[in-house]
């Protein structure tokens, strides 16, 4: 991979890492509600995800999803299916005692399963299998596993970096959001933030 096309990984990846989206939305509330040691398993369950559908496009499934109607439709309505559950979910967590009762918990497995029902998250692996990966320039390359071991470090290391941001993040304004109604609120900002992006995958 040449200098110029690593280049413009790394600024790809900035960009679809740190901005906002359901990951970084349930990293930020779920550390702030749980605090940011309860929230690790979340946030390294999206890169393991996320590495994990990387390789899968690197192999082919991806244009599969997309080029099947019915399993393109099942991945959208899971995924939109589980953002609503959890802004629902957070929508109703006004305290960090209510939040601790099980109210707002993602183990480590859903938060690799998530990666695989977010149609967002397949396209974008996609664009990278095709973009970095089977080829350079528009012409195909002699070395596509070399390829897909870089761009799967890169954005390994972009999604955990981004994710524990936005959790320590959440954390720092953990105590401030213990005072009155300002978990609630914030809690509905977030959960309107995953609706937000629900009602993207619908139109998607």
């Amino acid at each position: 991979m040449s200098t110029q096309e690593f280049t413009a990984l790394l600024l790809f990846a900035t960009a679809m890492s740190f901005t906002p989206g359901p990951n970084t939305t349930l990293s930020t509330a779920l550390a702030a509600n749980h605090g940011l040691r309860r929230s690790l398993h979340f946030i390294v369950a999206v890169p393991t995800g996320w590495t994990l559908m990387m390789l899968a496009c690197g192999l082919g499934l991806g244009g599969l999803i997309l080029a099947m109607p019915l399993l393109r439709l099942a991945v959208k309505v899971f995924g939109i299916g589980y953002l609503v559950w959890m802004a629902w979910k957070l929508s109703f967590a006004g305290t960090l005692a209510e939040a601790s009762r099980d109210r707002l918990q993602v183990s480590f497995a859903q938060g690799v399963a998530m990666q695989f029902v977010n149609i967002k998250a397949w396209m974008l692996a996609i664009a990278l299998a095709g973009g970095w990966v089977a080829s350079s320039g528009g012409q195909p390359v002699a070395n596509p596993g070399e390829r897909l071991a870089i761009v799967c470090a890169v954005m390994l290391g972009f999604a955990l970096t981004s994710n524990l941001t936005y959790a320590i993040a959440g954390a720092l304004l953990r105590q401030w959001l213990a005072q009155g109604a300002r978990l609630l609120w914030f809690n509905r900002v977030m959960a309107a933030l995953l609706l937000a992006t629900a009602c993207w995958m619908v139109v998607a």
